[in-house]
């Protein structure tokens, strides 16, 4: 038994199209799943659907006016014409409203030559590398033109072929009849993946990518003054892109080495140098080697532990602008933990001169002990 499609819209037998649209229209919203959560407003949707379908096509209408069903198995319709399948997703609603096809508009073929993208490259350098420059040699592998096709992707001799589906407009297009009428989607062909051509014949070496990867060889110059964690940018030293698009751009990201005698705080560089006590009481020249050579420096009487010395001009250059950091010397002041009896007794008339109570302070745990706790910060 057919369907009553008129009763289910809950219009007349001589109901307009207008009249017909509304009364889809009103129903839609009403059962539509995404805002009637009631299991049965599915079922009643489909059928409102399918109602519509039938009765906004004039030869469908015609079967129904006839007493048949064009829906049904079998049912068939005058002249063999088919019908677009029954409108049910919420998405071709917003397509309807919204869509960039709707109406039949065409975004193209999607180009096959796209731009690469960027690559990071680690590399690793010492303080003077990174303080005064280099030229530094690097390994990249990254995808690079194909010389065989060019980044053409076809084999030699051989061509792009328009696509046989979509007729080289790269998207295929669905009409569909909805409460606004006749709606004409569109789609990316997947015969061509949107490219409007296709490759008959891909070249043996790329695969029709326009594409390989290799390893190759470069010299990135690496400027005074660079610190740890900077990127140094290498433009178009990056991935081709497929079909031989434009190279991204190559980061060489710089990590600096830790060093055996110095640490560095932006471009100032620190040490520590172990003095003797009596160097430090006494005073005295000493020679440090730094970044540039060797450098003398005078550790004046009286010095006491934790001190520093600072020389000018002797840490990093500055990446930007003129001059350089500053070097600074930590000054660790040592005492004797062992002594001979001469030593002592030198020691002790030492403190006697200086009004001194040794004796006192020998009770307490020895003076020497006491001193040496004193300068380790005990």
């Amino acid at each position: 038994m057919a369907k009553d499609y008129y009763g289910i819209l809950g219009v007349s037998r001589e109901a307009t199209d207008d009249e017909i649209k509304r009364a889809y229209r009103k129903l839609a919203r009403q059962y539509h799943p995404d805002v009637n959560p009631d299991p049965e407003a599915h079922d009643k949707f489909k059928e409102i659907n399918a109602a519509y379908e039938v009765l906004s096509d004039d030869q469908k209408r015609q079967i129904v006016d006839l007493g048949g069903d064009p829906l049904a198995p079998g049912g068939g319709m005058p002249g063999g014409a088919g019908g677009a399948g029954p409108f049910v997703g919420f998405q071709d609603i917003m397509d309807a409203f919204f869509g960039t096809a709707a109406g039949g508009g065409s975004r193209g073929p999607r180009p096959r030559t796209r731009p690469g993208a960027d690559a990071i490259l680690r590399l690793e350098l010492d303080l003077v590398e990174t303080a005064f420059g280099v030229e530094a040699p690097i390994t990249v592998d990254t995808a690079v033109l194909c010389t065989q096709c060019s980044g053409a992707g076809t084999a030699p001799g051989t061509h792009l072929s328009t696509c046989e589906v979509c007729s080289g407009r790269g998207e295929v297009q669905s009409v569909q009849r909805t409460f606004l009428g006749q709606v004409v989607s569109s789609r990316p062909c997947q015969n061509c993946q949107g490219h409007g051509t296709v490759i008959p014949s891909p070249c043996p070496t790329c695969a029709g990518d326009g594409r390989i990867r290799t390893r190759r060889s470069l010299t990135v110059k690496i400027p005074a003054g660079v610190e740890d964690g900077m990127r140094i940018r290498l433009a178009q030293q990056g991935e081709v892109g497929p079909g031989g698009g434009t190279a991204g751009d190559l980061y060489v990201e710089i990590h600096e080495r830790p060093h055996d005698v110095y640490s560095r705080k932006g471009d100032d560089l620190h040490c520590r140098v172990t003095l003797p006590m009596t160097a430090a009481a006494l005073g005295t020249r000493m020679t440090i080697k730094t970044l540039d050579g060797e450098e003398n420096i005078e550790v004046k009487p009286g010095t006491q532990p934790a001190s520093t010395l600072r020389i000018r001009g002797k840490g990093v250059p500055h990446l930007r602008g003129q001059g350089r950091g500053e070097l600074f010397v930590h000054l660790d002041v040592k005492t004797p933990t062992k002594l001979t009896a001469d030593q002592e007794r030198m020691l002790r008339e030492f403190a006697k001169t200086r009004g001194e109570d040794v004796a006192e302070l020998s009770k307490q745990g020895g003076f020497f002990s006491r001193m040496r706790d004193a300068f380790n910060g005990h």
